[in-house]
């Protein structure tokens, strides 16, 4: 137990120091931790270490998962539905058909089945990798939404697939009809699993007394309750997650207290970076145990296979980026559509984002080693595939889609408002509102309470500064100038105010407990300012 709590220890800070020098390079951290896990394998006295499947899919999927749907627009994602279910299950099931005829092709003894089941494995792109890279670019947010609901969704088709591929090898009575129809009986249980428990827990917050701790505890519990529930009965856990945590990310709103969003926003967003920067820099540590499963006089050949492969993922989901754009353009002029003219910029950079991640690995290294009492065919090829695939289009796509974005300059292909347009409307309207309810509510307060004046004078004022700022860019520009003048300023007052209260530390008549309260105050207020300038 000791070693094993040193080595996540050495492996946390490892990757944090890592990431440090990746920010500082401006390099997503996914691509720059894999590269050095590929260095470090090979370092004499780093200890070996084996990702366990049961790891990554009990884990660490179902909070990926889940933080990613509460993050994810439902407007957004009904809106960009037709595009987003194209790419999250015509472009999976394309690709691994793709994959698994020219595998069965280009490899001897290598049956159809196998080709599916390696298909299925490499054909979701990764969630974590795609964000982290769009860090350091600027895209329309249209393509940022189809990518995060492609992410969502795509996972569940690639892993059912691969459910039913490892059917076809282990069985000797595989039909493909049985194969449909589970597929069906999965998707639908996964669904509707997700909802009945995203239901349950929506009643606990909603009738429970419950506090912004316990709210925290249920949230951490909830994606592994979906996940595992499903999985007991034989559907899809990852659908599970997905459909209760945007249920839940619907309502949560409704049910959950100030504190407790406040909480979650903070606890979150930290353990979802942990596991993703861990495992992607133990992807790289892979490589020697991987490259020793191949037999050195067949190393080359399958080194050359493998990087085919990959070339034949990345074309498929090119040509399918395309195809999608023309034929969006086609059939707009029989039914409406979210963007008829989506151009070939756009779904040539959507598609580009096709990094491979840890779904991918994992559901490789979950290749049973017997079927039948005897070794699983070509069990060690299909993982050496599967990881050059992904080292491939992590440090490739990866390493150049900011360079093709800045070439090819997407556009917005929808009329949308831009964020600070839509930020300055709905300031504006919270303002009004404000003013009027303190004006017809609270008059006999506001003839004795300074404070409330002040308020109020504060806001008319915001109100009077938004109102001529909506529809002239001149006033708008100058507003913002304003604005963000007042928030240098008052940071600048509150560091002060922060050290002026670090003096009272040394004071023993005031209490520890009371210096925090008011020093979270502070960095609330802070913290405010630093969002409003986002």
């Amino acid at each position: 137990m000791h070693e094993i709590l040193m080595l996540c220890l050495g492996l946390i800070l490892s990757v944090s120091f890592l990431v440090l020098v990746a920010n500082k390079l401006k390099i997503a951290y996914p691509i720059f931790l894999v590269i050095a896990g590929l260095g470090a394998g090979f370092i004499p006295g780093i200890p070996g270490i084996h990702i366990d499947p049961d790891l990554v899919f009990l884990v660490i999927l179902p909070p990926i998962l889940f933080d990613a749907a509460q993050n994810t627009s439902w407007k957004a994602l009904w809106k960009w539905r037709r595009i987003i279910t194209v790419m999250a299950l015509g472009y999976v099931l394309l690709t691994a058909t793709a994959v698994a005829f020219v595998s069965y092709a280009l490899i001897p003894g290598f049956t159809l089945a196998q080709g599916f089941l390696l298909g299925a494995i490499i054909s979701p792109p990764d969630a974590a990798a795609a964000t982290s890279v769009l860090q350091f670019v600027k895209m329309p947010k249209s393509m940022v939404s189809i990518l995060e609901g492609e992410s969502l969704l795509n996972d569940a088709t690639s892993l059912t697939l691969f459910r039913f591929a490892l059917a076809a090898i282990i069985s000797s009575n595989f039909s493909w009809f049985n194969a449909a129809s589970g597929f069906i009986f999965v998707t639908v249980s996964g669904i509707g699993i997700g909802l009945i428990l995203g239901l349950i827990f929506y009643a606990i917050y909603k009738w429970l007394p419950t506090t912004s701790n316990l709210d925290i505890a249920f949230s951490l519990v909830l994606p592994y309750i979906m996940y595992i529930t499903a999985e007991e009965l034989h559907s899809s856990g990852v659908l599970a997650v997905v459909t209760g945590s945007l249920f839940i990310s619907y309502k949560n709103h409704f049910v959950l207290t100030h504190s407790s969003r406040l909480r979650s926003n903070a606890v979150w967003p930290s353990i979802v970076f942990i596991l993703n920067a861990v495992v992607f820099f133990v992807i790289g540590l892979q490589l020697p145990d991987i490259v020793s499963g191949i037999k050195s006089e067949f190393l080359l050949d399958a080194f050359k296979i493998a990087l085919i492969i990959t070339a034949v993922v990345i074309v498929i989901r090119m040509l399918s980026g395309w195809f999608s754009s023309w034929f969006t353009s086609f059939i707009s002029k029989y039914i409406t559509v979210a963007a008829s003219k989506p151009g070939w910029r756009n779904p040539t950079i959507v598609s580009w984002v096709g990094m491979r991640g840890v779904v991918s690995l994992a559901s490789a290294l979950s290749i049973p080693l017997l079927v039948n009492n005897h070794a699983f065919p070509n069990r060690n090829l299909i993982l050496f595939i599967t990881f050059i695939v992904i080292v491939v289009t992590l440090v490739c796509q990866g390493l150049t889609l900011p360079w093709l974005i800045r070439r090819l300059k997407p556009e917005n292909i929808t009329d949308e408002k831009e964020d600070d347009q839509q930020t300055l409307e709905i300031e504006l309207q919270l303002l009004t509102v404000a003013v009027d309810k303190i004006n017809n509510d609270y008059p006999a307060d506001l003839k004795v309470n300074r404070l409330l004046q002040n308020k109020l004078e504060v806001l008319k004022y915001k109100v009077e500064l938004y109102g001529s700022s909506v529809n002239n860019t001149r006033k708008k520009v100058s507003a913002n100038k304003l604005i963000e003048r007042f928030k240098l300023v008052m940071t600048d007052v509150i560091e002060h105010e922060r050290s002026k209260l670090h003096t009272f530390r040394k004071k023993d008549e005031y209490d520890d407990d009371i210096i925090r309260l008011i020093e979270n105050r502070l960095d609330l207020e802070e913290e405010g300012l630093k969002e409003d300038s986002e």
